[in-house]
């Protein structure tokens, strides 16, 4: 069974290259019908914050990810590490390391003044003196003289790294406290994870983690590691690119079925295919089909794929999106002619509540640029003709407000431009905006009366 794991630190919130890795380890297992593990890794207990744990799990809630079992979190399992670090020290496979900050730092100077690597020097490893008083030691695990580790990357091939590049790196610090590599390796192994999915800034961790499978005699899971997302000029995502909480963009009014949809094509690609539903990700993602370079972040592509799910959402549910933004449409009784409207035009959420605002709040101010295009030539009598043919009708549905401009344009022998331009000014205070039939029919004879009314008095 195929059981894969996302292991975030709550240290701050949740990022979208976060959210990417968990979604690719959570289709994987989802494919395979295993299990998906959610891990905090919470060891380093001055760093930690229970706020950024809470978003994690609000961004795994809003992106519909699920994960079996209880989280696991490492801050509740110290008790397991110490014995596997006894067990170690107990086999020879690990030693007391009485090394002081002071002398630790004295020896890589030295070693860089001799242009050499800094590193420990195990003098410790195979010490049988008495401990010098007074230090706390920390724990390492004895690396392998000689030879090589080599494993094989589902992403980047075979990958080589000699033993004398590797330190023997400490497991257990002076306070007793367990590091990173020694934690996950043991948590891999007890929770039976079959596939580890991650980050490609992860790969030089791999071969001290091997280093602990080998002491322990734990099975070694497959490993893939994901090249990282770049910004459009190819650096490192800052926050201004987007590398930014993935809350954040539901605060700006994304849907999370386009999020997903952007990431998992972020480094991830079946033909020429764009758009793709959860079930068909399911059934065709395969992470050696992840890209080898890394991938470049496009918000347009967002954009895109946020337009297309709002297109295709029900208009029952764009009524519920829009209440985060202070737009309440349940008892107006043009609202489905409205979502309509609106949802042919906005890219986000966010857009589509201010577009709603801008009719169905009256212009307080008209555009300078569109004043000058819409107030040429007769556009006053123009008005006044449509006002006249307005209040006499009783127009409810777009086709009825059409039929009255329509009638306007025959009897003056205009352009449909020529009404049009003076027409949306008044109704909306600029040139763009859905269809002027749809903008009536929406605030309905009334009101759209009344801002005609207040626009020919404002410019007489």
């Amino acid at each position: 069974m195929v059981v894969t794991r996302f292991a975030p630190s709550p240290t701050g919130y949740l990022h979208i290259g976060g959210l990417r890795t968990a979604l690719f380890n959570w289709l994987w297992a989802r494919k395979n019908g295993g299990k998906f593990i959610l891990r905090i890794e919470d060891t380093d207990l001055s760093r930690n914050s229970q706020e950024a744990t809470r978003a994690i799990l609000e961004s795994f809630d809003w992106v519909g990810l699920d994960y079996d079992g209880e989280v696991a979190y490492q801050s509740k399992r110290f008790d397991i590490y110490k014995r596997y670090i006894q067990k170690l020290l107990d086999e020879g496979k690990a030693y007391y390391c009485y090394m002081s900050k002071e002398e630790l730092d004295a020896l890589r100077e030295e070693q860089q003044k001799r242009g050499e690597r800094p590193r420990y020097d195990r003098r410790y490893r195979d010490f049988k003196g008495t401990p010098p008083k007074g230090v706390d030691p920390v724990v390492r695990i004895k690396a392998p003289l000689q030879g090589d580790i080599i494993f094989e990357d589902g992403i980047k091939g075979t990958i080589v790294i000699r033993a004398e590049e590797l330190d023997d790196f400490i497991i257990a610090r002076s306070d007793g406290t367990p590091t990173y590599n020694f934690v996950v390796a043991i948590d891999d192994a007890l929770m039976g994870i079959t596939d580890v999915i991650r980050g490609d800034d992860h790969l030089y961790n791999t071969p001290k983690q091997f280093i602990v499978y080998e002491a322990l005699g734990f099975k070694v899971p497959k490993f893939y590691h994901v090249p990282m997302i770049l910004n459009e000029q190819g650096k490192k995502l800052s926050k201004r690119d987007g590398a930014m909480d993935v809350m954040e963009y539901k605060r700006m009014g994304y849907l999370p079925e386009a999020l997903l949809n952007f990431l998992v094509r972020l480094g991830w690609s079946h033909g020429d295919q764009e758009i793709f539903t959860i079930e068909e990700m399911k059934e065709l993602f395969d992470p050696k089909d992840i890209n080898k370079s890394a991938s470049a972040y496009n918000l347009s592509k967002l954009e895109w794929l946020n337009a297309h799910y709002i297109k295709n959402s029900s208009n029952e549910r764009l009524l519920n999106l829009l209440k985060d933004f202070n737009i309440y449409l349940e008892s107006h009784d043009k609202k489905e002619i409205l979502l309509d409207a609106l949802k042919e035009r906005a890219k986000t959420i966010k857009e589509m509540a201010e577009l709603a605002k801008e009719i169905l709040e009256e212009p307080q101010n008209y555009d300078e640029k569109a004043l000058k295009k819409a107030l040429k030539g007769e556009w006053r009598e123009i008005l006044t003709l449509f006002l006249e043919k307005l209040k006499i009708n009783e127009p409810h549905l777009p086709v009825d407000y059409h039929k009255i401009i329509e009638d306007v344009v025959k009897e003056k022998e205009i352009g449909f431009g020529k009404i049009g331009q003076p027409l949306r000014v008044a109704l909306l205070g600029k040139l763009s905006g859905p269809g002027l039939d749809e903008v009536m029919a929406i605030i309905g004879k009334e009101e759209s009366i009344k801002r005609v009314e207040k626009f020919l008095r404002k410019f007489e």
